[in-house]
Formats: structure tokens, C-alpha cells, sequence
């Protein structure tokens, strides 16, 4: 604590450019550790790799995947296992998946699991991919019909479209396996589902397994096609080795949520403005741009209608012009423009294929959240301006042409010693160097207005 205050004072005095500059650091950093590879950990070779896929599939679990697949090529690993529990998710996403699965050079197992797992919608086509594909007991696999994640009906032209196209990439990959492609079409055709034993019974998975050891047990022995050639899997004395995601992947999948990245990019703007409003003071501006670029890394990873988020971004700028008139019309414009704008932000006009979770913004959340800036902008900032238009209740006694000494960059605004005194100074005629000589001019509030002598 006492090192976060430190550090705020710093930044604090050293300027606005400093200022920027440390909230553009403080971004790079996060998007940085976002990227960074989660395949640091290392791997042996001979090994099983257990790689973990829970939620939507997304650029995160993507990369993630594709990482964990990419290291047991390069350690040379006996398998990869990939235990699957997912609704569904992007296309984009899905295909990098699977073509990190179809051009591996290790054998990839697709397990569905545990008991309760699903593989719906994206989830089918990477169980389909697998060199093996198995499922525990409880478990089931199918609904691959595209949607439209905006929860509206696809146009028939559309519809027709992304539907052949998810059909035919869905019968390439289960034909390639060897797996029952007809069942694959209807599954993305007719949203046919199957049961663990219904799957095994018709050639749409391998086996069916309890769990992860009863799937190596399994396993070993098992002959695999692996580009072309056929592999005996030997697995008895391989060490299983499971690869997590690294915690900024954990934090950024997990923000892949409709709600989260609302919550997030409404309370950055709040943050934002509230350091706008009194600048310097550090730990508004830091918070926003975390949760604005927190906000932005889930959007990017979800489907989303940039107008929705233009009306948000007004909405903002009604509240604090409305902070400068009188009247509530402005506020009102405002709040309506929010509304609209979060009911749009997850509606995209063109449907993303194959298959996506139907998002939107819990109303509870938005209706709250209105409140909330509403009574922000209305309340809490107006209070805050009354306060700095309020004549001070003290004089400042220091006649002008008195001589001092900058105790920070005045850039415009800064700390300076006069008559053995530090003051709050505000430099009129370009900016001031700490250390360097300074005269007083006049003050303005409890703030002293300075410049250089001569």
C-alpha cells in the first residue's frame, strides 16, 4: 500500500505527458501478458499433454490450444489430450483449433468431459477432428445448426450460405477421421444430438471413458492414423503432464462474457471521466484504462455491433455536457441513448458461423448500470464542480512578483516552493522545468499563477 502511494504521488507531479505515458505502459504490459505464450512451461518428451478447454471458444482458448499443441510437436510428446466442455463459440476461433489439430504431428484425443460436459455447436467439429475422439458417460454431442447470435432469424439467402459451408467443412473433417459423416451434416443441418453411447454406437466417437486415466488405459496400445502413417500409441509409462492457461489467460477468457465486457467498458468510461474531471488524481485514470482495455480485449473476442458502442460513447458525452446547462433534457437524451446502445452492443448485423451461444446483456444489468451513471453524472460530478466554482475560503498571501523555485514540471501544473512554503502552481507562459527559477504573476483559487522571471 504504502508503495502504490508512493508511486501515485510520483506520477502525480511529473506531469501530464508522464502521466499518458504511464497509462499507455500500464496497457502494453496487460495486452502483452495477455499474448504471452502459455507454452513456457516446459514439456518431455514421450509425454501425454493435457490441455483444458471449459466455456466459449474464443481467440484465448484458441491460442491457448494451439500453444499446447505447438510445444508437444517441438518436445515431441506421445499424445495430446484436449478434455472438452464447451456450448460453443466463434468460427474463427474453431478453425484454428481444429487445423492445429488436422496438421499436428502428435496424436490429438478430443475427450468430452467429466460427466455433465457437452460438445455443442464449435465443439462438435473439434470432437470431429481429433485423431481419437471419446466422451465420459453423461455427456453429449451435437446443435450445430448456424445461429444468429443476435437471437433473430438469419436471412434465407444467409442462412443458406453459412449453412453449406458448416456442413461441408463438418463432412471433410469426419470423412478424413473416418467418423460417421452423415450424422456430422445433420448435426450442423438439423441440430441433431447424441448421448455418449449413442455417439459410440454410431461411429461419431471412438470410445467412451470414464475419465482421464481410464481414457490412457485405453488408449495404450491403440493404432492411430497420423498423417497418412499408422501409430501404435504407447502410453503405459508416459509421465501425463497438464498444461494450464497462464493466469492473464485465465482473467481474459473469463472476461469473455456479454455481461463482463458491458460492465467493463461502462465502468472505464465512469473511471475516465472521473479522472477527466479531477485530473491528477492517478487512481481513476489507472482503474479506467485497465478495465477499458480489459473491455476491449473481451469485445474483440466476441461478436459485436460497433454502432451499439458508438451510442454508448454519446450517451457519455450527453451526461457531461449536461453537467455544463441546466435542465435534465440532455441526461434524459442520454440515459435513452444508453439503453439502445447495450441492447444493440452484442446484435451485430451479419451472423457469425458456424454456431455462437446466444449473448446478450442481462436486462438487471443494464437497468442497473443506468441507474448507476445517471446518478453519477447527476449527482456526484455536478457536487464536484459546485465544489471547484466554490470561492475559497482562504486568501493567498503572496504579492506578485515574488520569486520562487519549481519543485515539479509545471506542464501546465505543478508544485513550487515560494517564502519556504510548497504551493499548487499553474504555470501561464509554457511549460516549467523542476528547479528552475519562477515569479509569481497572481493566483487563481488557492493556486498560484507563476511563470520565469523576466
Amino acid at each position: 500500500m504504502l508503495f502504490l502511494q508512493y508511486f501515485a504521488r510520483q506520477v502525480k507531479r511529473s506531469g501530464r505527458w508522464a502521466r499518458a505515458a504511464v497509462l499507455l505502459l500500464l496497457g502494453v504490459v496487460l495486452m502483452l501478458g495477455m499474448a504471452g505464450p502459455s507454452c513456457a512451461q516446459g514439456t518431455s518428451r514421450g509425454a501425454v499433454v493435457v490441455l483444458e478447454v471449459r466455456g466459449v471458444i474464443d481467440p484465448i482458448v484458441a491460442g491457448y490450444v494451439e500453444q499446447g499443441i505447438s510445444a508437444a510437436n517441438s518436445a515431441g510428446a506421445e499424445l495430446v489430450v484436449i478434455q472438452l466442455d464447451t456450448p460453443g463459440g466463434l468460427d474463427t476461433a474453431m478453425r484454428v483449433i481444429v487445423q492445429a489439430i488436422l496438421n499436428s504431428d502428435v496424436p490429438v484425443a478430443v475427450f468430452v468431459t467429466p460427466s455433465g460436459a457437452r460438445a455443442a455447436s464449435a465443439g462438435v467439429f473439434i470432437t470431429m477432428a481429433g485423431h481419437v475422439a471419446a466422451m465420459a458417460p453423461g455427456t453429449n454431442i451435437g446443435a450445430a445448426h448456424p445461429v444468429d447470435i443476435s437471437q433473430g432469424e438469419i436471412p434465407a439467402t444467409m442462412a443458406d450460405k453459412v449453412t453449406n459451408d458448416a456442413a461441408a467443412y463438418i463432412r471433410a473433417i469426419a470423412e478424413q477421421r473416418g467418423r460417421n459423416a452423415d450424422w456430422a451434416e445433420k448435426a450442423v443441418r438439423q441440430s441433431v444430438s447424441l448421448t455418449a453411447q449413442q455417439a459410440l454406437e454410431s461411429r461419431v466417437v471412438d470410445l467412451v471413458a470414464g475419465d482421464l486415466d481410464d481414457l490412457l488405459t485405453r488408449l495404450d496400445g491403440r493404432q492411430v492414423t497420423l498423417n497418412g502413417d499408422q501409430v501404435t500409441l504407447e502410453l503405459a509409462a508416459a509421465p501425463v503432464e497438464k498444461r494450464s492457461m497462464t493466469w492473464l489467460q485465465v482473467i481474459a477468457h473469463g472476461i469473455v462474457d456479454p455481461n463482463i465486457a458491458y460492465l467493463l467498458l461502462s465502468l472505464g468510461t465512469v473511471a475516465l471521466v472521473a479522472e477527466f474531471w479531477n485530473p491528477g488524481a492517478i487512481i481513476p485514470g489507472v482503474t479506467g484504462a485497465i478495465f477499458l482495455i480489459l473491455a476491449f480485449v473481451a469485445l474483440g473476442s466476441l461478436p459485436v455491433n460497433w454502432g451499439g458502442i458508438v451510442l454508448i460513447v454519446f450517451a457519455f458525452i450527453l451526461f457531461i455536457l449536461d453537467i455544463k446547462v441546466t435542465g435534465f433534457a440532455l441526461s434524459v437524451a442520454g440515459a435513452i441513448s444508453f439503453i439502445f446502445g447495450s441492447l444493440l452492443l452484442f446484435s451485430p448485423f451479419n451472423p457469425e458461423a458456424p454456431t455462437m451461444p446466444r449473448l446478450s446483456v442481462s436486462p438487471w444489468l443494464l437497468a442497473g448500470m443506468t441507474a448507476l451513471l445517471v446518478g453519477f453524472f447527476s449527482v456526484v460530478v455536478t457536487a464536484g464542480l459546485r465544489a471547484q466554482k466554490r470561492a475559497g475560503l482562504m486568501r493567498i498571501q503572496v504579492p506578485a512578483g515574488t520569486t520562487g523555485v519549481a519543485l515539479s514540471d509545471l506542464d501546465p501544473q505543478g508544485a513550487v516552493q515560494v517564502q519556504s512554503e510548497m504551493w499548487t502552481a499553474v504555470a501561464d507562459a509554457g511549460p516549467v522545468r523542476a528547479g528552475e527559477t519562477i515569479e509569481v504573476i497572481g493566483t487563481d483559487g488557492l493556486r498560484l499563477r507563476v511563470r520565469r522571471p523576466g
